[in-house]
């Protein structure tokens, strides 16, 4: 399904959050750079996955009853073999299901585990002057340090380079003491795609992609959340 078509679905059925699977298609349209992963309905799928995305991996639960994943025992993290990966898949269901009984649980996804700097790239919809987007230090950082900086969308390639000097802890993912330097580059091509993301789609009432990982290969987003504007459409 393309952007538009899995936001018109979501306003149809009336679901104000995107699951994992419409936020990573929508992502990919748009351009951004994630993490591998891979869907799985069973134990042996979720090992087959394994297999296929190479190890560490994470485990998460599907469930459009779960939001909150972790405080339901739903995500698996530092998994580094088949043996560790169908252990933890056994863990987590009955995690889950001793939490959420009432829970349908869809499957798992399969994640490949990616460690580095993390930031965060937002956006949200103000009353008065419309969509924003934020970019700045990511994962426990942002309720930490809250070192972000916005802009109003649409931005130019300018604000975009702007916003990434603008950030008070720039050396973390400047390559300060060894740690993997992010392209400027890759980094505001990736604002300039959400911003044109959440310009054409007015249904994106707010999206984060949280943590958005620095590593020497290049900058992943490893988990998104996207909610939609029920009364657009």
């Amino acid at each position: 399904m393309t952007i538009r078509e899995i936001l018109n679905e979501a306003v149809k059925t009336k679901r104000e959050s995107l699951g994992n699977a419409e936020c990573r298609s929508i992502l990919a349209e748009a351009g951004v750079p994630q993490n591998a992963s891979s869907f799985a309905k069973t134990r042996d799928d979720a090992l087959a996955a394994g297999e296929r995305i190479g190890y560490p991996v994470v485990l998460k639960v599907v469930s459009p009853q779960i939001v909150h994943k972790t405080e339901a025992g739903g995500v698996q993290l530092n998994i580094h073999s088949r043996a560790e990966l169908g252990a933890a898949y056994d863990e987590m269901i009955r995690k889950v299901r001793a939490s959420q009984p009432a829970a349908r649980v869809d499957g798992v996804t399969v994640d490949q585990q990616l460690g580095g700097v993390e930031l965060i790239i937002g956006s949200t919809r103000d009353p008065q002057f419309g969509p924003l987007i934020m970019f700045g230090l990511g994962g426990i950082f942002v309720e930490v340090y809250k070192d972000v900086t916005f802009r109003l969308v649409p931005i130019s390639k300018r604000d975009a380079l702007e916003m990434l000097e603008e950030v008070k802890g720039k050396p973390l993912y400047q390559g300060a003491r060894g740690l993997p330097k992010a392209s400027p580059a890759e980094l505001a091509g990736i604002l300039l795609s959400v911003s044109k993301l959440v310009h054409a789609s007015p249904a994106i009432r707010e999206l984060d992609l949280n943590p958005l990982v620095v590593t020497a290969e290049g900058v992943r987003a490893i988990d998104s959340r996207i909610l939609v504007d029920l009364t657009t459409g």
